[in-house]
């Protein structure tokens, strides 16, 4: 006899899921999904604009990471024009996507996977969560806050606007900052990092409390991230694939990604899989985000950021395939972010009036990519002579880790069995949420957000739990 359990909606997370898990009486955990419960269509939205206004369109893909669509859209713009944007435009990017990070991993780890690694995974739903921190902790859920609005201010002052920026263009961006703009950037970056120290510090204690959770949840697979030189590059760079041994499967230019991965339909969710295809053409479920990201890179190019990185790998191995440790990958690169933007902004070519080449070239079809804060993502734009998107093709981080995710869901399931309802619940909600998946990314529907939760035994229902 087997029973059917249903979680809907997942909670702290971006966008709206449910979890259906099959599971028998002896605990045996027989199927597992993440359903993804929007209709995806932005792709289509698109066909017939003109290519210029990608970067402001996809922009309004998310809300969350608004900043990753706007700034891969106009790097495949560079490419539609045949356009190299100068130094200054390019520092001026790479500094909105470290705003971007700043932001979103902030939040991520504070307030939606902070209440279960601060506060513990089995505290009441009632605490476990922002208010519950805030309430527990806060000097440091404050400081966290805070270090968040920063990163929202930064991006706001590089990209014209907080959550939809406007000043990526082809060919860099479309206006230079001024020397006032600069100080409050000096000011803004300086204040992150040290909270960046802080948050740090306090979150690596959190998870130092927590060493068997960090280990529940073991998933050896492939990695993929963004390096250049083998170093982690959060805005351009190879595409590294890298097994779980730990050797590099490959590395591949973002306009082979055709070659290399291939996207699936799934019967029980509205996001595309995508696969990893390994040179004997065989299919492989791989993962991106901080975790894959970190597995990567041999180094990082600053300084706090890169001693960090050096412990981590002497902890928790090379690679490492501990699901949970994303939440400690995510500490590492929000020091790199922070240190990068104070780099950038103390560099006085960022101060240039010389931030964009103007295109002039015949538009063609172009691919591209970057590190969006939850992983690689990919932009493709079919384009005419003209410059009118014929067709696009969107892969999003949530989509590449979808296999991995349903992995983690059915383990975490087997982890968590026996344990009470809540726990449990909790328990697959936390294993989704190592992964901070973005659902508006890869869907688009405005809809409501109940939960119910379905128990049935042998095609009947036991016990159904509902909430407005």
């Amino acid at each position: 006899m087997s029973r059917t359990i249903e979680i809907n909606p997942v909670t702290r997370i971006e966008g709206h899921a449910k979890v259906h898990l099959e599971v028998s009486d002896d605990g045996t955990v027989g199927a597992a999904y993440m359903h993804v419960l929007e209709y995806r269509g932005f792709e289509k939205i698109v066909e017939g604009m003109q290519v210029e206004l990608m970067p402001t369109l996809t922009s309004r893909i998310c809300g969350t990471c608004p900043h990753a669509h706007h700034l891969v859209s106009s790097k495949v713009l560079d490419k539609v024009f045949q356009v190299t944007p100068p130094r200054a435009g390019r520092m001026l990017r790479e500094l909105l996507n470290c705003g971007s990070f700043i932001h979103s991993h902030a939040v991520h780890f504070f307030a939606l996977a902070g209440p279960d690694l601060l506060l513990g995974i089995d505290a009441p739903a009632g605490k476990r969560n922002i208010m519950g921190l805030l309430e527990a902790a806060p000097e440091l859920a404050a400081k966290a806050l805070r270090l968040r609005s920063l990163g929202q201010k930064i991006a706001e002052v590089v990209g014209g606007r907080g959550t939809h920026p406007i000043t990526s263009v082809a060919g860099g961006v479309s206006v230079p900052i001024t020397a006032e703009q600069r100080e409050t950037l000096r000011k803004f970056t300086a204040e992150a990092l040290e909270l960046t120290k802080v948050a740090v510090a306090e979150g690596k204690k959190a998870l130092a409390k927590n060493d068997a959770l960090l280990r529940i949840l073991p998933l050896p697979e492939h990695s993929m991230g963004t390096v250049q030189g083998g170093k982690l590059d959060l805005y351009d760079g190879q595409i590294r694939v890298q097994r779980p041994d730990g050797s590099v499967a490959m590395e591949f230019e973002s306009s082979d990604y055709a070659k290399v991965l291939f996207e699936e339909a799934l019967p029980f969710s509205y996001s595309k899989q995508v696969l990893f295809r390994d040179p004997k053409g065989e299919p492989s479920a791989y993962r991106v985000g901080p975790l894959a990201r970190i597995n990567c890179a041999e180094s990082i190019d600053t300084l706090l950021a890169n001693a960090e990185l050096a412990e981590f790998k002497k902890t928790w191995g090379a690679p490492c395939h501990l699901t949970v440790t994303n939440h400690f990958a995510r500490l590492i690169e929000l020091l790199y972010v922070a240190e990068k933007a104070v780099a950038l902004v103390a560099d006085d070519e960022i101060a240039s009036s010389n931030v964009r080449t103007q295109p002039t070239a015949t538009p063609r079809s172009a691919i591209g990519h970057i590190e969006a804060p939850r992983g690689v993502l990919i932009h493709d734009y079919t384009v005419d002579g003209n410059g009118i998107v014929q067709k696009a093709n969107f892969i999003v981080a949530t989509q590449h880790n979808i296999s991995s995710i349903n992995a983690s869901v059915k383990a975490a399931a087997a982890q968590f069995w026996g344990k009470p309802d809540d726990e449990l619940l909790n328990g697959i909600e936390f294993a989704i949420r190592c992964y901070d998946p973005c659902l508006s990314c890869s869907t688009h529907q405005v809809g409501k957000m109940p939960m119910e939760v379905t128990v049935s035994r042998g095609g009947q229902v036991e016990r159904k739990v509902s909430r407005s």
